[in-house]
């Protein structure tokens, strides 16, 4: 079974910096994309970044554009998710997504979040 495993949430305050990682195990053949999205209280959620694992593309949302920065070490099967001056209204559960290829199949697995609050 595949797994990902999110940590570096918490408490910052608005300009401040978080880290967040997402270490993933399992049967994996491939990576083909890794990525953070988040859900913001009572809104939907939205994708935050993306590396594609073939070519190291990455890509952002607007609202994160200069600020945040998606990494992969796939040494560490880990993908990582630098997020500097941060404000009030990225505070949301953070979710780790990996498309990844395996033995049984090839399709996005999740994991389970972390959440971040930032603070005013």
């Amino acid at each position: 079974q595949v797994q990902l495993v999110e940590s570096g949430g918490g408490l910052a305050p608005a300009g401040g910096s978080l880290r967040l990682s997402c270490v993933y195990s399992g049967n994996i053949l491939s990576v083909n994309n890794l990525a953070w999205f988040r859900r913001p209280p009572g809104k939907e959620r939205e994708l935050v970044a993306i590396v594609v694992a073939s070519d190291g593309q990455t890509g952002y949302a607007e609202s994160v554009k200069g600020r945040f920065t998606i990494s992969r070490d796939s040494d560490k099967n880990a993908v990582y998710l630098q997020m500097n001056n941060l404000k009030v209204e990225d505070t949301a559960e953070y979710v780790c997504n990996a498309n990844l290829r395996t033995s049984d199949d090839e399709r996005e697995y999740w994991g389970q979040g972390t959440q971040v609050t930032v603070t005013s």
